[in-house]
C-alpha cells in the first residue's frame, strides 16, 4: 500500500488532468503485477477502491474506465470487478450512480460474452445477481438500470436469446415480486417490462423467448387490489401490442410462424388467466376480450392457419360465458367465439374435437336475453353449432381417444372438456378413469348397493342431483359445497348434457339429467325448454337412413319436468296442446296426452287442461283410434294412482273404461277402480253393484266382506272360478289372471273363504298339487301361507295323553317279558341267555339301604348273572352270533351301570362324570376278575361284554376304556388261546370306534395291534375277528382332530397319521381277502389308491390255509366272512378321505361275491351277504346308488336263499351261508325300507318274508332257525348281527287307506298292505319263544324277539319304563292344510321320471311347510331324503324350466330340514350327515352355497361340539373347495367364500350368539376367510368379470362389521414390518387397510382406527397403495370435518419427509377432489388426481370457509414439500431422501406442485414467492 500512496496523493490535486493521470498510473502499476489475487494484490486493490470512492468526478470516471479495461484485458476477474463497483456504488454520491451502473452493466455484458455458461453459473444465488444488487442498493439506479438491461439484451442476443432470458429471469422475477413494495419500484417494473416488450419489435426473429420470459414473470405479479390489476392490464396490453407487431414481421418474412403461433396461444391463456382477478377487483373485463380479439384477428388477417393449441382459449371463453351475467361481457365473449370459429373454419384439413360444441347451451341461454345485440350474435352462433351438432348425428365419433392433447396441469376448463371427451369418445366401462360419483355413496344409500352397482356418469350425477333437490325442498341445512353445486355447477352440467343428448348410448340418461338440473335451478327452465326446441328442429330437419323419432320422443319426455316452476307452465302446456287437436296424428295425440299427464304429476295446476281431455266421450269420439283410447285409459289409471281425489273427479271416465269392449282398456279401468278402492275414496261394494260382471282385481272387497255377505260370496266365487280354471287352450295372459285371482283371495279372511266356497279345503289341495304353471304356483304359495297361519292361530292347544300300542306287534312285545318269565325272577337265565341280557335288571334289595353294602350286593348279583349267562351263551366260532352277543350285552351292562350310578349318587355329591367313571371302573374290574377265572366259552363272552361296556360309556370315560384296551390287548397277543384272541379283537375294534376325539394314542395302539395280529395269526377266525375290528375302527377314523396328550402333534399331524393308518388297514384287508379269492379279480386296484408311505413297508402275512383241506375251510368260513365285513365297514373312512372311486370299487367287488348262478367266490359270499346292508345303507345316504341296483340286490338275496333252501346238501358251509344270507337280507330290507328313500318290489319283499318263515318253521339246524328269525326282525329294523347300521323307527302310523301297490315304500311297520305278512311271522316266533319242545329253538326265538322289542322300546317314540305315560301331542286335524300337504308329500310317487312341473309343485309344498309353525309327527327323514333324490333327477332339465325364484328342490329340502330339524331327530340326523365334510364335498355347488349361507340355523339345532366340527370342516373345505363335478375355478371359489361370509354374518345377527362359546371359532373362521380374500380395487371392480370379487368383499366387510369391536380392532392391527413393499405380508396388510376403510365407511369402527395407519399408508409407494388411498378417501366422505382436515394436514406434513411424495400428493388430490365443488366433474386416476390438484386444493382452501382454519398451514407445507421435490429433481438435496422409484414421476409431480404453489402465491411470503418464481420447471 505504501507504493501506491504517492499516486493516491496525486489524485487529490485540483487539476482533473493530473487526477486522471494519477489514476492511470495506479492502474498501470497494478497491471504490471504478476497476479491480482491473494494477499499480494490487496494493496493495489485497496488503492483502486479508494479511487472508486473518491469525491472527484474525474477520479471516479477514470477509475471506472481503468477498472473495466483491467477486466476486459483479463487482468482481473469479472466477479472481483463487479464486487469493487458494487461496493463503490453502495457508498457513492448520487452524482456517480449512473457511472457505476453503466460500468456494472458493461462488466455483466463482458462476462456474459466471454464465458456464457460459466458466468451464468456464478450467480446462482439471487443476492449475487448484479442487476438485483443494483436494484436493491438505491432508487437512483432505476433509470440507468433500465437502459443497461435493454442494452444487455441488444448486445447479447447474437449469443442466443434463450441464454439472455435465462440470465435475466431471476432479476425480472425479483422485480415483479417487489412491485407492490413501493410506487417507484412498481413504476420501474412497469417501464422496464414495457420497454422489453417494445424492444422485441426491433428483433422479431429473437423475440419469442423474450415474450415467454415476460409471460413467466407475469404469473408472479401480485394482484391484491384494483390498482395492481390495472397495472397488470396495462403491461399485458403492451405485450399484446408488441407481440402483434412481431407476429406481423414474422408472417411477412415467412419464418418462425408456428413457433410464434404457439407463443400466441400461450399468451392468450395468460391473458385469460387475469380474468378472475380483473373480475374480482376492477370489473374491466372488456380489456381481456379486446386483447384476445387482437391476438386472434391479427393471426386471421395475416392468413395464418388455426392451430389446435389455440382451442384452449375456447374453453376459457366457455367458462367465462357460463359464469357471466353482464350483457356486455356476454356480447364480447360471443363475438370472440365467432372470431375463433370463423378462423378455425378456414382450415379444412384440421382434425379437431370441436370444443365449440359445448357452447350450445350457453348460446341457447342467451337467446332469451333482453339485449338485442346479444340475441343476434347468439343466434348466429347457434346456426353454426346446429350444423356441427347435426354432423355429430350423421357421423358420430366412436373412436377411442387415447392421448390427451396436452400433458399439462389441469384448469377448470380442461376438467370440463375432459369430462366431455371421456363420455363421448370412450367406452363407459373403461378403467382409464372412474368418476367420484361412481364410487362414493351419498345420502342414505347402502354401501353394498353402491359397491355392487355399475353406473354411467350421467346416471350417477342424475342421482346425486336428485338428492340435492330433495335437500333443497326439505328444511335440512345445506353445506357450502351443496350451495355451490346449486348455483355454479348446474349450468356446467347442462352444457355437457346438452351435447350428450345426441350420444348413441347416453342420450336417455342425459335427458333425465337435464330434467333434474332444471329442478335444481329454476332459472334454467327456459334455456332447457329452448334446448328441446333446438334439438327438435335439428332432428326434424334431418332425413335419410337414420330414424330420429326415438330422439324426438326422448326430448319431449323432458317437457313435464320443466313445470316445477310456475312460470314454465304456459310454455310447456302451449307446446303440448297443439298436438292434442282432434285431427292430429293418432300416435302424436296419444304421446302428447301422456306428456300432459306427466306434466300434471309434477304440477297440479295443469289438471284443468288434462281433465278436459279425459271425458267419457273420448272413447266414443276416438273409438276407431285404439292408440288414443289406450293412452286415455292409461292416463286415467295414472290419475287414480297419483291422486285418488282427482280420480273421483273423473269417475265417469273410469266407468267408461270398464264398459269398453277392449280387454286392455277394461283392465286399465278396473285397475283404476282398484286404486280408488284401495285409497278408500270409493266404496267397493257400491261400485260392485254397478259393475258386477267384471271379475279382476277384486282384493279390496275384503275390507267390507262381513258387511256385504251376498256380494262377498259372489266375488269370492268369481275369484275362485278364475283361479281354478286352467284349460290348456289358455295362454300366458290367463296365467296372469289366475295369479291375480289368488293374490286377491289372499286379501280375504280364511273363514270367509271357507264359508263362501264349498268344499274349499279339498279343492284347494287338489288344485295345488296339480298346478304346473310357475307364476300361479308362486301366487298360491302366498295364499297357502295365509291359510297355514290361520290354522296355527286357531289350532287346538297341546294336550297330554298316554301313548298306547299302535298295532298287534307292539302289544305282543309289551307283554313279552312276562310271557317268557322275566318279570319277577331270573329263573330263565340259563334257558334263555340271549333274551336275559335284554330283560334282566337288578336293584338294591333294601331300598332304604344304599350304602357300600348295597353297592357290593348289586355288583355281586350282576356278576353272578354275568358268569351264568356267559356260560350259557354259546358262540360256536360264529361271527354273527358273536356280534349278536355283543349287541345283547349292551342293555345288560347299561342296566348294571345305571344301577351303580343310582346307588352312588345317593351317597356322594360328586359330578355325574366322576360317578360314571367310578361305576364303570368297578364293573370292569369285576368283569376282568370273572374272565380270568372262567372257562373258555364264558371267557370269550365276557371279552365281548368288555367291548359292550365301553360302547355304553360316554366318550369322556378315558381311564376305563384305556384299562379295557390294556386288558384286551393282553388277550389279543395270546396266540395260544384263540378264544381270547378273537373276542378281544372284536372288542378292541368296538373300543377304537368310540374313543374320545383326543384319545389318538390309544386308537393308534389298538389299530396297530389289530393289524399285527391279523397278519401274524395262523387262525382264520382270529384274522376274521381282526378284520371286523379293523372295519369298526374305521368308523372313527378321519372324523375330527383335536390336541390330545401328545401336544407336540398338531391337527395336521394327526390327520396325516390317521390317513396312513387307514391306508395300512385297507392294504392289509385287501391282501388278506385276496388270499381266499379264487378268481382272477382281486382288490389290488383298491390298494393302489393307498400307496405306502416312503421308507415304510407293510408287515408280511403269515401263509393261510389255502393248501389245507376243504373241511378246515368250512370250519373257519366265519373268519373269512369277518374280513369281508371289515372291508365293507371301511368304506366310511375311505369316503371321508375323498377316494370315491375306491369306495365304488369295493362296493362292486363285494356285490360280485354274492353267488347267484355260478358262484365264483363261495368262500367270500357269506361275508358279502353280511356286508352289503351296511354298504348300500351308506351308499344311499350319500346318493351313490340308484333304485335299479337295489332292486337287483333284493332279487339276488331272494334267489340265493331260494336256491339254498332247495339244495339238498346239509354241509356246514350251506348252513352258514343260508344263515348269513337270511341275516343280511333282513338287514337289507330294514335299512332300505326304514330309510324310506327307495322303493322295493313288493313281491320280492313278500317272498323273502315267506322264505324266512319257511326256514324257521321247518326242521333245520338251530343256527338256520336263528338266521331266519333274525331275518324277520331285521326286516323291521332290529339290525341284529351288525353294528353301526341305523334303521330308524318310523313315526308314521299305519295308513289304512294305502292301496295295493307293486312297490313297498317306507318301513314295514307303517305299511298296512304288508302288515298281515310280517305280523303273522312275529306271532309265530313269539309262540316259539313262549312254548317250544326244542330249548335251543326257544332260546333263539326269544333272543330274536328281544332284539325287536329292544329296537322299538329304545326308539324316541317309546320309553323303557312302560309304567309312565308317554306324552304325545294331539294329532293334527285331518282336514288341516298342513296335514294334507304333509301326507301328499309322504305318499307322492317319486318312482317316475322327474318333470319340471312336478318338481315345482314339490318345491312349493316344501316351502309352504317350511313356513308352517309346526308339523305332524311323520317320517320326515325319509320324506326329505326322497325329495333330495328326486331333485337329483332333474339335473338334465334346463335351469329355466325347473327353477322357481332361483330355488332348487334340493335347496328347499335343506332349508326345510334346518327350520324343523330341532323337532325331528330324523331331520337332525340327515343334516348331521349332510354337513359332514366328506358328504359336503360331494354335493353340488349350489347346495353347498345354500348350506353355508344358512349356517345360523345350525346354531339352533346342533350341539356346541358339533358346531365346532362343522366350522372346522367348512374351514378345511374353503381352503381347497371342490364338488363331485371337480375342482372349483377362481370364480366358484369366490362365490363359496361369499356364502361363508354371508352365513357367518347371519350367525352374528342371532341375538344369543354373544353369549356362546363359539365366538372364538367364528373369529378364527373369519381370519381364515380374510386370508383368502382376493386382491380387490374399487376402481377395477367396475368390470363385469369382477362381480364375484366385488360381492365377496362386500359380504366380508358387512360380516366384519358385525364382529366384536375389540377383536376387530386387534385383527386390523398391522405390524410395521408388513409395510415393506418387498414383504410377503404387505398383501395382507393392504387388505386389512382396505377392510378398515370400508368398516369406517359403514360406521362399524370409528375413524380413529383408520387414522392409526395414516403414517404407513402415506409412506408407501404409490403404485402399490393407490387402491388403499381411494378406499380411505371414500371412507372419509361421511366423517366429521375436523377428521378430514386432520388427514389433509397430516398428508401435507408427511409429504415433506416421506420417501414417496407422490403417494402423499395423490392422497391430497383424492381427498380434495372428493370434497371440492367440482367433484361431480372429476375423474379418479393416479395421474388426473395430481393434474387436478391446482384446481381442487385451491378451491377447497381458498373458497370453502370451513377449511380456512388449516389453509395457512397446508399452504406452508405444500411449499416446503415442493422445494424438497425441486431440490431432488435438480440433484441439490441428498439422493437418499426420496426413493429411486420416484424418478419417473418426479418431473410431472414437480410441475403439479409448482402450479399449485403458484395458485397460492398471494399466501406465500415474498422470499418464498421469489424462490418459487426462480424454480426451473419443465413446461
Amino acid at each position: 500500500m505504501d507504493s501506491f500512496h504517492p499516486l493516491l496523493e496525486r489524485t487529490r490535486v485540483p487539476q482533473p488532468s493530473l487526477q486522471k493521470f494519477a489514476v492511470i498510473s495506479i492502474f498501470e502499476k497494478l497491471r504490471s503485477s504478476a497476479v491480482l489475487t491473494g494477499p499480494e494484490a490487496d494493496p493495489g486493490l485497496q488503492a483502486v477502491a479508494q479511487c472508486l470512492n473518491s469525491n472527484s468526478p474525474a477520479v471516479v470516471d477514470q477509475s471506472v474506465r481503468e477498472l473495466c479495461l483491467l477486466v476486459k484485458d483479463s487482468k482481473l476477474e469479472v466477479s472481483r470487478g463487479l464486487l469493487e463497483l458494487q461496493s463503490a456504488l453502495d457508498g457513492s454520491d448520487s452524482r456517480f450512480v449512473n457511472v457505476f451502473v453503466k460500468a456494472i452493466g458493461f462488466l455483466v455484458r463482458l462476462g456474459f460474452q466471454d464465458d456464457n455458461a460459466s458466468f451464468r453459473f456464478r450467480f446462482r444465488s439471487l443476492e449475487a445477481n448484479p442487476f438485483v444488487k443494483i436494484l436493491s442498493s438505491r432508487t437512483e439506479v432505476q433509470s440507468e438500470l433500465q437502459r443497461q438491461v435493454l442494452l444487455f439484451i441488444v448486445q447479447n442476443r447474437h449469443l442466443g436469446m434463450e441464454g439472455v432470458c435465462e440470465f435475466l429471469r431471476p432479476f425480472l422475477n425479483f422485480l415483479v415480486i417487489q412491485m407492490s413494495s413501493s410506487a417507484t419500484t412498481s413504476s420501474f417494473a412497469r417501464n422496464l417490462l414495457s420497454s422489453i416488450a417494445s424492444l422485441c419489435c426491433s428483433f422479431s426473429r429473437d423475440a419469442i423467448p423474450v415474450f415467454k420470459l415476460l409471460m413467466r414473470c407475469f404469473k408472479y405479479i401480485p394482484c391484491k387490489n384494483a390498482e395492481d390489476v390495472t397495472k397488470v392490464s396495462y403491461l399485458m396490453e403492451t405485450i399484446v401490442d408488441a407481440f402483434v407487431a412481431v407476429l406481423s414481421h414474422l408472417a411477412g418474412g415467412g419464418v418462425l410462424i408456428h413457433e410464434a403461433q404457439l407463443c400466441g396461444a400461450e399468451l392468450l391463456e395468460m391473458v385469460f388467466s387475469l380474468y378472475a382477478d380483473i373480475h374480482k377487483y376492477s370489473g374491466g373485463e372488456e380489456c381481456i376480450f379486446d386483447m384476445s380479439r387482437r391476438l386472434i384477428v391479427a393471426q386471421a388477417e395475416l392468413g395464418l392457419k388455426f392451430i389446435p393449441e389455440a382451442s384452449s382459449v375456447m374453453l376459457s371463453l366457455f367458462v367465462s360465458l357460463i359464469q357471466s351475467e353482464l350483457e356486455h361481457i356476454q356480447l364480447s365473449i360471443l363475438k370472440l367465439v365467432l372470431n375463433l370459429i370463423n378462423w378455425k373454419s378456414r382450415n379444412e384439413t384440421l382434425v379437431d374435437v370441436h370444443e365449440e360444441i359445448l357452447f350450445i347451451f350457453p348460446a341457447i341461454n342467451l337467446i332469451s336475453s333482453h339485449s338485442k345485440c346479444v340475441k343476434e350474435v347468439a343466434s348466429e352462433l347457434l346456426v353454426i353449432l346446429g350444423k356441427l351438432s347435426a354432423s355429430f348425428l350423421v357421423t358420430p365419433k366412436n373412436e377411442l381417444l387415447v392421448e390427451e392433447r396436452f400433458a399439462c396441469v389441469s384448469r377448470l376448463e380442461d376438467i370440463i372438456f375432459r369430462v366431455f371427451r371421456h363420455l363421448w369418445f370412450q367406452d363407459q366401462t373403461s378403467l382409464s378413469g372412474s368418476f367420484y360419483l361412481q364410487l362414493i355413496s351419498f345420502g342414505n344409500k347402502p354401501v353394498e348397493e353402491k359397491q355392487n352397482s355399475l353406473r354411467t356418469w350421467t346416471a350417477s350425477i342424475t342421482e346425486y342431483c336428485k338428492m340435492m333437490v330433495e335437500i333443497q325442498k326439505s328444511s335440512l341445512p345445506q353445506s357450502q359445497s351443496q350451495e355451490i353445486l346449486l348455483h355454479e355447477i348446474s349450468p356446467l352440467l347442462c352444457a355437457i348434457a346438452s351435447v350428450l343428448i345426441v350420444h348413441p348410448t347416453l342420450g336417455d340418461s342425459t335427458v333425465d339429467l337435464l330434467a333434474v338440473t332444471g329442478n335444481i335451478d329454476h332459472k334454467l327452465g327456459v334455456p332447457l325448454f329452448l334446448v328441446i326446441l333446438f334439438y327438435h328442429n335439428i332432428f326434424s330437419g334431418k332425413s335419410g337412413d337414420i330414424d330420429f323419432h326415438d330422439m324426438l320422443l326422448k326430448l319431449l319426455r323432458m317437457l313435464p319436468s320443466l313445470v316445477s316452476h310456475p312460470a314454465m307452465i304456459p310454455l310447456v302446456v302451449q307446446t303440448i296442446l297443439p298436438m292434442l287437436q282432434k285431427d292430429a296424428n293418432p300416435v302424436l295425440y296419444a304421446t302428447a296426452l301422456r306428456l300432459l299427464c306427466k306434466t300434471w304429476e309434477i304440477n297440479d295446476r295443469v289438471f284443468g287442461s288434462l281433465q278436459g281431455l279425459l271425458l267419457p266421450e273420448t272413447f266414443t269420439l276416438f273409438k276407431y283410434e285404439r292408440s288414443i283410447c289406450i293412452s286415455t285409459a292409461v292416463t286415467i289409471r295414472d290419475v287414480c294412482q297419483k291422486n285418488p281425489d282427482r280420480g273421483v273427479d273423473i269417475i265417469l271416465s273410469v266407468e267408461a273404461c270398464i264398459e269398453s269392449t277392449d280387454a286392455i282398456i277394461q283392465a286399465l279401468g278396473i285397475q283404476s277402480l282398484s286404486l280408488l278402492c284401495e285409497a278408500d275414496v270409493v266404496d267397493f261394494y257400491t261400485a260392485w253393484g254397478v259393475i258386477a260382471n267384471i271379475c279382476l282385481l277384486l282384493k279390496w272387497g275384503a275390507l267390507d266382506a262381513e258387511s256385504y255377505p251376498e256380494y262377498a260370496s259372489s266375488v269370492l266365487q268369481i275369484l275362485w272360478e278364475v283361479a281354478s280354471c286352467k284349460h290348456t287352450c289358455h295362454d300366458s295372459s290367463w296365467a296372469n289372471a289366475r295369479a291375480s285371482a289368488f293374490e286377491a283371495l289372499t286379501s280375504y279372511e280364511v273363514p270367509h273363504i271357507r264359508q263362501f266356497i264349498p268344499d274349499f279345503m279339498e279343492k284347494n289341495i287338489e288344485l295345488l298339487v296339480s298346478e304346473i304353471d310357475p307364476q300361479v304356483l308362486e301366487a298360491m304359495e302366498r295364499f297357502e301361507a295365509k291359510i297355514i297361519t290361520h290354522e296355527h292361530i286357531t289350532r287346538r292347544r297341546l294336550v297330554k295323553e298316554k301313548r298306547v300300542p299302535a298295532n298287534k306287534i307292539e302289544k305282543l312285545l309289551d307283554v313279552f317279558p312276562r310271557v317268557i318269565g322275566f318279570s319277577d325272577s331270573n329263573s330263565k337265565v340259563r334257558e334263555l341267555p340271549g333274551a336275559a341280557l335284554f330283560h334282566l335288571s337288578f336293584s338294591a334289595r333294601d331300598e332304604n339301604n344304599r350304602g357300600s353294602k348295597a353297592l357290593h350286593d348289586l355288583h355281586g348279583r350282576y356278576g353272578n348273572a354275568l358268569v351264568e349267562i356267559a356260560a350259557s351263551l354259546q358262540l360256536s366260532r360264529n361271527i354273527i352270533v358273536a356280534l349278536l352277543s355283543l349287541q345283547s350285552w349292551k342293555p345288560f351292562l347299561k342296566h348294571w351301570l345305571q344301577g351303580c350310578i343310582t346307588l352312588m349318587d345317593a351317597k356322594a355329591s360328586s359330578s355325574v362324570l366322576d360317578t360314571t367313571s367310578k361305576a364303570a371302573d368297578d364293573i370292569l374290574k369285576c368283569m376282568i376278575q370273572k374272565a380270568e377265572k372262567c372257562i373258555p366259552r364264558s371267557a370269550e363272552n365276557i371279552g365281548l361284554a368288555v367291548g359292550a361296556l365301553c360302547l355304553v360309556l360316554p366318550p369322556s370315560a378315558h381311564a376305563t376304556k384305556a384299562s379295557a384296551s390294556k386288558f384286551l390287548l393282553s388277550w389279543l397277543f395270546q396266540h395260544e388261546h384263540e378264544y381270547r384272541q378273537w373276542s378281544a379283537a372284536i372288542s378292541l375294534g368296538i373300543i377304537s370306534s368310540c374313543l374320545h376325539v383326543t384319545d389318538h394314542k390309544q386308537k393308534f395302539q389298538n389299530v396297530n395291534a389289530l393289524l399285527e395280529v391279523a397278519c401274524t395269526s395262523k387262525s382264520t377266525l382270529v384274522r376274521g375277528a381282526c378284520g371286523v375290528a379293523l372295519g369298526y375302527s374305521c368308523q372313527d377314523l378321519l372324523t375330527r382332530f383335536q390336541a390330545g396328550d401328545d401336544y407336540h402333534l398338531n391337527k395336521e399331524a394327526y390327520e396325516m397319521y390317521e390317513t396312513e393308518l387307514l391306508g395300512k388297514i385297507i392294504r392289509t384287508l385287501c391282501r388278506l381277502v385276496d388270499q381266499y379269492a379264487h378268481s382272477t379279480t382281486t382288490l389290488q386296484t383298491v390298494s393302489e389308491y393307498f400307496p405306502q408311505v416312503t421308507n415304510t413297508t407293510d408287515q408280511d402275512i403269515t401263509p393261510n390255509f389255502s393248501n389245507q383241506s376243504s373241511d378246515y375251510l368250512e370250519e373257519d368260513i366265519w373268519g373269512v366272512s369277518g374280513l369281508v365285513i371289515g372291508l365293507g365297514c371301511s368304506i366310511t373312512a375311505i369316503y371321508r378321505l375323498g377316494c370315491i372311486e375306491a369306495v365304488k370299487k369295493i362296493k362292486n367287488q363285494i356285490i360280485s361275491w354274492i353267488p347267484l348262478e355260478n358262484p365264483l367266490e363261495p368262500v367270500l359270499s357269506m361275508g358279502a351277504c353280511l356286508a352289503i346292508p351296511f354298504v348300500v345303507s351308506f351308499f344311499q345316504k350319500v346318493e351313490l346308488i340308484d333304485g335299479a341296483e337295489l332292486e337287483l340286490l333284493c332279487c339276488g338275496y331272494r334267489d340265493l336263499i331260494n336256491e339254498l333252501i332247495s339244495t339238498k346238501s346239509s354241509g356246514a358251509f350251506r348252513q352258514s351261508l343260508l344263515m348269513a344270507s337270511c341275516v343280511g337280507a333282513g338287514n337289507f330290507l330294514g335299512c332300505i325300507l326304514n330309510e324310506g328313500i327307495h322303493s322295493l318290489d313288493a313281491t320280492c319283499v313278500k317272498d323273502l318274508l315267506d322264505m324266512f318263515k319257511k326256514i324257521y318253521s321247518n326242521s333245520q339246524p338251530p343256527l338256520m332257525h336263528l338266521g331266519a328269525m333274525l331275518g324277520v326282525v331285521n326286516a323291521l329294523g332290529a339290525a341284529g348281527g351288525t353294528l353301526f347300521l341305523n334303521c330308524p323307527l318310523p313315526f308314521s302310523p299305519s295308513n289304512s287307506k294305502q292301496k295295493e301297490s307293486s312297490y313297498v315304500t317306507g318301513p314295514l311297520f307303517s305299511n298296512s298292505v304288508m302288515e298281515p305278512s310280517f305280523t303273522s311271522s312275529i306271532q309265530d316266533i313269539f309262540l316259539v319263544a313262549q312254548h317250544s319242545d326244542d330249548n335251543q329253538l326257544q332260546h333263539y326265538a326269544s333272543w330274536a324277539v328281544s332284539f325287536l322289542r329292544h329296537y322299538i322300546w329304545s326308539s324316541e317314540l317309546h320309553n323303557e319304563d312302560r309304567a309312565k305315560p308317554n306324552p304325545a301331542p294331539q294329532p293334527f286335524p285331518e282336514d288341516s292344510i298342513v296335514m294334507k300337504l304333509s301326507l301328499w308329500l309322504m305318499n307322492v310317487n317319486f318312482s317316475g321320471a322327474a318333470t319340471s312341473s312336478q318338481v315345482n309343485t314339490v318345491a312349493i309344498i316344501l316351502r309352504c311347510l317350511t313356513n308352517a309353525p309346526r308339523l305332524p309327527q311323520l317320517d320326515w327323514g325319509p320324506i326329505i331324503r326322497r325329495c333330495m333324490r328326486y331333485g337329483e333327477q332333474i339335473s338334465e332339465i334346463s335351469q329355466r324350466e325347473y327353477n322357481l325364484e332361483n330355488q332348487k328342490l334340493r335347496e328347499e329340502c335343506l332349508v326345510f330340514s334346518l327350520v324343523h330339524g330341532s323337532n325331528f331327530n330324523a331331520l337332525l340326523t340327515f343334516l348331521d350327515e349332510l354337513f359332514d365334510l366328506s358328504r359336503f364335498k360331494m354335493v353340488e355347488m349350489s347346495l353347498q352355497l345354500c348350506m353355508i349361507s344358512h349356517l345360523p340355523h345350525t346354531l339352533k339345532i346342533f350341539s356346541g361340539s358339533r358346531l365346532e366340527k362343522l366350522f372346522d370342516d367348512v374351514a378345511s373345505f374353503v381352503q381347497s373347495p371342490s364338488s363331485k363335478c371337480g375342482i372349483y375355478n377362481s370364480e366358484q371359489k369366490s362365490l363359496l367364500r361369499t356364502s361363508c361370509w354371508k352365513g357367518v354374518r347371519f350367525c352374528f345377527e342371532e341375538a344369543y350368539l354373544d353369549s356362546e362359546k363359539l365366538m372364538p371359532k367364528f373369529e378364527t373362521f373369519m381370519e381364515l376367510l380374510f386370508s383368502l380374500l382376493p386382491e380387490f380395487s374399487v376402481l377395477r371392480s367396475s368390470k363385469n368379470d369382477r362381480t364375484c370379487e366385488r360381492e365377496e368383499w362386500s359380504e366380508a366387510v358387512r360380516c366384519l362389521g358385525k364382529a366384536r369391536l375389540h377383536w376387530l380392532s386387534h385383527f386390523l392391527q398391522i405390524p410395521e414390518t408388513s409395510f415393506l413393499q418387498e414383504s410377503h405380508q404387505f398383501f395382507d396388510a393392504k387388505k386389512k387397510m382396505i377392510a378398515g376403510a370400508r368398516l369406517v365407511e359403514i360406521g362399524s369402527i370409528p375413524p380413529v382406527e383408520l387414522s392409526k395407519l395414516k403414517p404407513y399408508i402415506l409412506k408407501s409407494r404409490s403404485d402399490v397403495i393407490w387402491d388403499v388411498l381411494v378406499e380411505v378417501v371414500i371412507a372419509l366422505q361421511h366423517a366429521e370435518g375436523s377428521v378430514k382436515r386432520q388427514w389433509l394436514v397430516a398428508a401435507a406434513e408427511i409429504s415433506c419427509v416421506t420417501s414417496y411424495p407422490t403417494t402423499a400428493m395423490q392422497f391430497i388430490g383424492l381427498l380434495c377432489g372428493s370434497l371440492s365443488k367440482y367433484m361431480p366433474l372429476l375423474i379418479i386416476n393416479p395421474d388426473t388426481v395430481l393434474s387436478d390438484l391446482p384446481v381442487t386444493l385451491t378451491s377447497l382452501l381458498l373458497e370453502d370457509s370451513g377449511w380456512a382454519v388449516v389453509s395457512d398451514s397446508v399452504i406452508s407445507l405444500m411449499w416446503t414439500s415442493t422445494k424438497r421435490v425441486y431440490d431432488y429433481a435438480n440433484g441439490i438435496s441428498s439422493q437418499e431422501s426420496i426413493d429411486e422409484s420416484e424418478k419417473d414421476m418426479v418431473v410431472f409431480l414437480l410441475k403439479v406442485m409448482h402450479h399449485t404453489c403458484v395458485a397460492f402465491k398471494d399466501h406465500l411470503p415474498p422470499e418464498q414467492r421469489l424462490m418459487l418464481a426462480n424454480m426451473t420447471v419443465p413446461s
